[in-house]
Order: C-alpha cells, then sequence, then structure tokens
C-alpha cells in the first residue's frame, strides 16, 4: 500500500512541475493566464474500517484551475493592439460568417489581405454594427455581431462646383498700372512676381476625384481697386463676373480679369441687398488654342467651379484695409476618394477610421464577454478558450460599462505570471518529488528485506 501512496506522491508532484514549468515557458505570452495544480487527498472508506485506524491512500490531482486575474500592460505603436482593463474576453471566429466562436484575451491584432481585423491564426475579430456616422450601436447581442472590416478607401469623388474665399488686400500697396491694351492689364504675367500683388491657391476636384489647383491673383490698379486674374492648372483663365466665362487664355496679353472696388471704409463697394461681390463663374467646358480640353483624364468637361467672394456661411466677406494680405478663409466643396490615414479604437471599443478626404466612418464595436464561471472554460491553445457545460453561456455586453473592462488600444495584457514565485513553486515541487521518490525507495528497501529473511 505505502508503494501505492509513494506513486501517486510522484505523479502529483510530477504534475505540479509540469504546471509550474509551463507557467514559466509562457511567461512572455500575450493574454496567457497562469494556472494552479490544486491536489485531494484519497481514502478507501469501508464500513468495516474504523476510523481510528484510516491511514490516506495518497493524493490525486484533482484540477488545474486557470487563475484569470488581470495582467500587466504594455503599449505598442500599434493602433490595431488591444489589452482588457477588467473583465471579458475578445470574440473571434475562424472564418467569415461563422459562429462557432472562440474568446480570447490576446489582442494583438492586424489587418488581412481583405482588410479584416484578424488575431495572428487568421482568426476573425468580432464586433457590433454601429451606424457609420454616429457611432451607435443597434444591437449588442453575440448573434448579430460580424467581422470588423477597415476599408482602405472611403467616399466617391465629387466634383468642384464653388470655391469660397475671404480676404483682405493691403491698401498701402502701390498701384501696378496696366499698359492700357485691350483687353486691359495685359503687363500681368502669373510667372512674374512683380505684375501681381498677391496669390493664393485651391485644389479642387473634378468628377474623377483628381485634384487640380485654381490659383488667384490679385493686382492693384489704383486706390480701392483690384483686378483678380486665374488660372487652372498653369492656364490662364477667363475670370468674368457676367457669367459664361471661358477658360483658357494662352497669354497674360488675352487674359480677362474681373475687377473690384471697396469704399472708403474698406468694405466691398456693393449695391444692397448683396452683402459682395457677385461671383465668377470658371468654365471648364472651353478648349485652348491647340484644341485640347482643360480636363484631358476622362473627366466631365462641362464642369464649372463659381468662384464666391464670401465665406460658406455668407458672413464674411473681402476688404480692404491698412494691413498685410491675408487669406481670412478659403474652401471649396468637393472631394476625392480617401485614403485610409488613421483608425482610432476608444475605451468603449468604437473603432473609427479616418481618411485622407477628411471622412470620418465609424466601423463597429469591438464585442466582448464574459461567463458565470471562468475556470470551466475549455483550452483550445493559442491562448484561447472556448464555452463548456461548466462555464455557462457567454454573456455579451459593451466594453467599459457594467462588470466588462475597457479597452486599451495600442496595448496588450502580459501574461499573468509571477515569474519570482513561479521559481519558488518549482524548488518546493522538486524536493516534493524528492522526498516521494525516497518514499519509493524506503519501500523497495523494506521488500528486499522482506524477501531476505530465511
Amino acid at each position: 500500500m505505502s508503494f501505492n501512496i509513494a506513486l501517486s506522491g510522484l505523479a502529483a508532484s510530477q504534475k505540479d512541475l509540469d504546471v509550474t514549468a509551463n507557467n514559466i515557458a509562457n511567461v512572455k505570452t500575450t493574454g496567457f493566464k497562469e494556472s494552479r495544480a490544486e491536489f485531494a487527498d484519497v481514502y478507501a472508506t469501508s464500513i468495516f474500517n474504523s476510523g481510528k485506524t484510516k491511514v490516506g491512500d495518497g493524493v490525486l490531482t484533482s484540477q488545474v484551475a486557470q487563475q484569470f486575474s488581470q495582467g500587466t500592460l504594455s503599449f505598442t505603436n500599434n493602433s490595431l493592439d488591444m489589452a482588457i482593463s477588467g473583465n471579458g474576453f475578445f470574440v473571434t471566429s475562424d472564418n467569415l460568417g461563422s459562429r462557432d466562436f472562440s474568446y480570447t484575451r490576446a489582442g494583438a491584432f492586424k489587418l488581412n489581405k481583405d482588410s479584416f481585423i484578424t488575431d495572428n491564426q487568421g482568426n476573425y475579430l468580432q464586433g457590433y454594427q454601429v451606424d457609420r456616422n454616429s457611432g451607435n450601436t443597434s444591437s449588442t447581442s453575440l448573434a448579430t455581431t460580424q467581422p470588423i472590416r477597415i476599408p482602405d478607401t472611403a467616399g466617391a469623388p465629387q466634383a468642384t462646383s464653388n470655391i469660397y474665399t475671404t480676404f483682405n488686400v493691403d491698401a498701402r500697396l502701390t498701384s501696378i498700372p496696366d499698359d492700357g491694351a485691350t483687353p486691359p492689364a495685359s503687363n500681368f504675367d502669373p510667372a512674374t512676381a512683380s505684375s501681381y500683388s498677391n496669390s493664393t491657391s485651391a485644389t479642387v476636384y473634378d468628377s474623377l476625384g483628381e485634384s487640380h489647383v485654381v490659383t488667384t491673383y490679385y493686382v492693384k490698379r489704383g486706390p480701392n481697386t483690384w483686378d483678380i486674374y486665374g488660372t487652372f492648372d498653369g492656364k490662364e483663365i477667363d475670370m468674368d463676373l457676367t457669367g459664361g466665362a471661358q477658360a483658357g487664355a494662352t497669354s497674360a496679353a488675352g487674359a480677362t480679369s474681373t475687377r473690384i472696388t471697396f469704399n472708403a471704409d474698406g468694405t466691398p463697394n456693393i449695391t444692397p441687398p448683396d452683402v459682395s461681390f457677385p461671383p465668377v463663374q470658371l468654365d471648364l467646358s472651353g478648349t485652348d488654342p491647340n484644341g485640347d480640353p482643360y480636363l484631358t483624364n476622362g473627366a466631365d468637361n462641362t464642369q464649372t467651379i463659381n468662384l464666391n467672394f464670401q465665406d460658406q456661411t455668407g458672413t464674411q466677406v473681402p476688404s480692404q484695409f491698412a494691413d498685410d494680405f491675408t487669406q481670412e478663409s478659403l474652401d471649396q466643396d468637393g472631394t476625392t476618394v480617401g485614403r485610409l490615414t488613421n483608425v482610432e479604437i476608444d475605451s468603449s471599443g468604437l473603432v473609427a477610421a479616418t481618411y485622407s478626404n477628411g471622412d470620418v466612418q465609424y466601423l463597429g464595436q469591438v464585442a466582448l464577454v464574459r461567463f458565470a464561471n471562468e475556470q470551466g472554460l475549455t483550452q483550445v491553445g493559442n491562448t484561447a478558450w472556448r464555452q463548456s457545460i461548466s462555464s455557462g453561456e457567454p454573456l455579451a455586453g459593451e466594453p467599459n460599462t457594467g462588470t466588462y473592462g475597457a479597452i486599451e488600444a495600442s496595448a496588450l495584457e502580459n501574461a499573468n505570471v509571477n515569474l519570482t514565485q513561479e521559481l519558488v513553486d518549482l524548488i518546493s515541487a522538486q524536493r516534493n518529488f524528492q522526498a516521494n521518490s525516497r518514499s519509493l525507495e524506503v519501500n523497495s528497501t523494506l521488500q528486499q528485506t522482506v524477501l531476505q529473511i530465511r
């Protein structure tokens, strides 16, 4: 009997060594949870045995229990890395559309070739669907989760139809007289800085989303009098206030300008109820002297752009004061296709993508689940678990609400292994193994003694 007791002690000590060694081996594994070997003594019971003389039958391993205490956080430069500060598990699936979920605390995520957020094994991170504009979640049910995808592009191109510009021209500048030619001011040349007083540029877009540059030049012709010239992608353009402006003057001598005047108090010289100068229409449907269209990339060549001398609200207008030239506001209403520039994930798990065209889209909310009995979860490797009868059903919820932990973006949860304590436990398990080995050795010696009796 003592032989079997010693063997059970050896088996238990070996199990203790295995658990401790596994903890030490995973000390750098992201999201790993340490285990603890738990033991129970063994007694053979019989109605004929006296309780006063019972001797135990050894020891057995009752459970290897995982410890789901919080691990420390390490911060990274990857915006898709996530750690859970508090309770909960990430939800992943091995295929698109699969409802066969695994649960993990390892938040080392990245984008796959199809722009889905996945872990290192290619499993898809699940999230709740949200409104792309407001970020509001419609459902927090695990049945409605879907893989979170971050598209590389967003939005459709929109051709510019309006430019809004307000400015202050410097009343102190010396006038640049025109040469009296018809049309006037043939001495203006965009390549000659001395032929104009100031200039500004705006990026505009055609129907395909390709960018172009409209440059506006300001030339002081006399007290309170200014001529405005323009170019489109470096080609001079008619600046006609009467509408039907024709793009594509080929030289400074052939260009026309819009003349604006100011009152003595520096305000626009206009007739109420107007608040500013009328807009200039830039017509891009024309061709240059060579017969080539100004939009040569296949875009809609009937595009027209209105140059409005006010801001988008209509409350700010140009001025002429004795102060340096300043561009007070400059906006346009066209857009191009947006390219992904940034991804942010807040503490509630809301995933927001920013694109180069200024578009911001909310793409999902990271789903979290918790279990009534975490230690009942079944380990499946790769720092992941599956539900079992003992764990109970997964309970889904939003991060950073109730008993669910907050999401820490650009961070990873370290293993909750205390290396110092594990080394102490390793020595203790080794001593226990040696002691049980000694018990087995003594038992063998006693048996040899009995066999040698004559």
